[in-house]
């Protein structure tokens, strides 16, 4: 219903005959619909039965309504009145029955366990073999009680933590970046440590040029002959010139190996650690 149903409303169409003639009018109006007013309920209205229907209290199960009513009434759990209890258990059993007959089936295996503990207490109590005292019918259904509230009690402390998305949300903070490009800060003396670091890299850099040269072993070959040539023994050292360089001494030493090989000198040494001479090979006449 609009809250405006109380002020004076306009003259409408579908009003009743002189409705608009004054403010007294607007009193006959029932409702306001879209702010026009509405005199009379519509004709197809249906509010069923149970629409208005609240229920005070709402149980999770058989063994939370047992603790509600014995806690209610400031019952002992260990001395339950099973008279009262039950009683007062199957009359909300009989209300949820006539309502929700699957919700109740539940309740109905409880109510039943209930007359059963009712009934064994009637009977005279029957003592175990090797038991001083006969067992109370009620143990079971205590024990079930107690472990029921711990469990209960232990639900509602973790629900009263604070939680994430019901007590407490994360903060969220949107920062805007400035548009404005910003430069970093360089000093002259970091350029000038910048400059000196390429120059310390460029010096580790170096470029080998390497070129070809062609010697001929047989050209040293020929030109160790004519070194021997008229001579009797010439000393090892004697025929290498390390002014020409690395390769120039490669090379006459190979063309020394191709001559022995040949046969063309000979290469002798007295002992170990002594001299090296070379002279040309013997040929007999």
């Amino acid at each position: 219903m609009n809250a405006d149903a109380v002020q004076a409303p306009p003259a409408a169409a579908g009003a009743p005959e002189g409705a608009a003639a004054g403010g007294s009018a607007a009193a006959d109006a029932v409702a306001r619909l879209y702010g026009e007013p509405l005199f009379a309920l519509p004709q197809d209205l249906y509010i069923p039965p149970d629409a208005l229907e609240v229920f005070l209290e709402a149980f999770e199960g058989p063994l939370d309504l047992l603790l509600y009513l014995i806690r209610k009434q400031n019952f002992n759990i260990l001395d339950i009145p099973m008279v009262d209890v039950t009683r007062q258990y199957l009359r909300y059993v009989d209300e949820i029955r006539s309502r929700n007959l699957e919700l109740a089936a539940e309740y109905l295996l409880m109510a039943a366990m209930l007359i059963e503990i009712k009934s064994r207490m009637l009977l005279p109590p029957k003592k175990q073999e090797g038991a001083q005292e006969a067992e109370d019918p009620r143990a079971e259904l205590v024990r079930r009680l107690l472990e029921y509230e711990q469990i209960k009690l232990a639900a509602a402390g973790l629900g009263s933590a604070p939680q994430y998305g019901r007590d407490f949300l994360r903060a969220q903070v949107h920062i805007e970046q400035s548009v404005v490009q910003r430069f970093p800060d360089v000093h002259v003396a970091d350029l000038q440590e910048a400059w000196r670091d390429i120059l310390k890299r460029a010096k580790l850099v170096q470029h080998h040029r390497i070129t070809r040269e062609e010697l001929s072993v047989r050209e040293y070959m020929s030109a160790v002959l004519k070194t021997l040539q008229g001579r009797r023994f010439v000393e090892f050292e004697e025929l290498f010139d390390p002014s020409k360089g690395s390769t120039v001494l490669v090379v006459t030493f190979i063309a020394l190996l191709e001559l022995g090989k040949e046969t063309l000198i000979e290469i002798t040494q007295a002992e170990a650690f002594a001299p090296i001479y070379v002279r040309l090979a013997y040929v007999p006449a």
